[in-house]
């Protein structure tokens, strides 16, 4: 897994201008059942993929903290919301909440398990967004998602194969 990581980012850019161009084509002519077939792609690809032996999500990017994720964590944590919020996040430049420091204050290096993982951010609970409905709205954060994710590569590797387009 460390030597596919290292490579992910490569990979990815290398993808990324033949990705782009067939989002571009699979929108205009968008199969009914893009969101059944991406369901089933994520699906077979978590049976073989552990998150647990990658992390590479908590270790290099932050998830976007709503209102309510803020109030929830700060309350499990026993400490104030202004507290919380000075201590772990700022905004970025787009004005959301985010973590201040990669990897993520909540990460256990050791075995890549999340301490506040029953109460973790809902970005977090739908991380990668490969099984959400609508998927062909979010083929950007998906192309972005490939640079991180190793199961997200796969599953945009999968659908080209699966729905060729032309």
């Amino acid at each position: 897994m460390e030597e596919f990581l290292k490579e992910l980012p490569n990979l990815a850019k290398e993808k990324l201008a033949e990705s782009k161009t067939y989002f571009k084509k699979l929108k205009k002519r968008l199969p009914k059942n893009l969101d059944l077939v991406m369901q089933d792609l994520h699906n077979k690809e978590f049976e073989k993929t552990d998150c647990l032996t990658c992390a590479n999500c908590c270790k290099t990017t932050s998830p976007i903290f709503s209102i309510g994720d803020i109030e929830r964590i700060a309350k499990h944590l026993k400490m104030k919301v202004l507290d919380f919020t000075n201590q772990y996040l700022e905004r970025d430049e787009d004005d959301f909440y985010v973590l201040k420091t990669a990897p993520c204050s909540f990460l256990d290096e050791t075995d890549n398990t999340c301490f506040i993982y029953d109460v973790r951010p809902r970005a977090c609970k739908e991380y990668p967004h490969t099984d959400r409905r609508k998927f062909s709205q979010i083929s950007d954060l998906t192309l972005k998602n490939t640079e991180i994710c190793p199961a997200v590569y796969n599953i945009i590797e999968a659908l080209k194969v699966k729905l060729p387009v032309k």
